[in-house]
């Protein structure tokens, strides 16, 4: 089955990822579903769209929006489905809705498959902090390309535009999506920078 314009996925794991392991325990950290930081949004491809050509191919893993797999509660307090719903573990979304694939099928026999932004997007890893007189364990708007749409180097030390980054935490680590086009700057290494990875990602 396919759909003419929308990719058909489903969650990589569960919905939400809302429990850690301690020991042999499961401990579940957050039972609010509204919360968007909890709600998984790593997903396998299960069909393409038939209107039009895509690099990404059944069985790779894509990074989504957080509404997609997402409950919500309507005004009578009942729960729903959000508009990707499609049916069981099933939704569909839009290209747009779509931030990073990796393409997990074709590049299985290698064992660092890497993630490839969509056109438009950048992720980026913040840095700590070296201000003495600052409370910010994180140097604001400043960061190290880690994934690039090609429109930036990866390794680049950057500044983007304020509100323009959307975290994420992808493969253990805390990464900012930033739209390309709001990376301003390119900064000269100063031998000091430290990626800054808290210990709950």
């Amino acid at each position: 089955m396919k759909s003419p314009y929308n990719y058909i996925i489903k969650p990589k794991g569960e919905r939400y990822n809302n429990s850690v392991s301690i020991g042999d325990k499961s401990l579940i950290t957050n039972t609010d579903i509204f919360d968007h930081k909890h709600v998984n949004r790593e997903a396998i491809v299960l069909a393409t769209p038939k209107a039009f050509d895509t690099d990404i191919k059944e069985g790779d893993v894509v990074i989504v929006h957080h509404n997609v797999f997402r409950r919500w509660n309507d005004a009578r307090g009942k729960e729903r489905n959000s508009k990707s719903f499609f049916k069981e573990d099933k939704y569909f979304v839009s290209e747009d809705q779509i931030f990073a694939y990796k393409q997990a099928a074709r590049w299985s026999r290698l064992k660092n498959s890497y993630w490839k932004p969509m056109q438009g997007f950048c992720f980026v890893k913040p840095i700590k902090s070296t201000d003495k007189f600052s409370q910010d364990v994180e140097k604001p708007l400043v960061g190290i390309v880690k994934y690039s749409d090609g429109s930036h180097n990866v390794g680049d030390l950057v500044g983007f535009t304020p509100n323009s980054e959307y975290e994420f935490v992808i493969d253990s680590e805390r990464l900012y999506r930033v739209y390309s086009k709001f990376i301003t700057i390119k900064y000269e290494y100063q031998g000091n920078e430290e990626e800054y990875n808290p210990s709950w990602a």
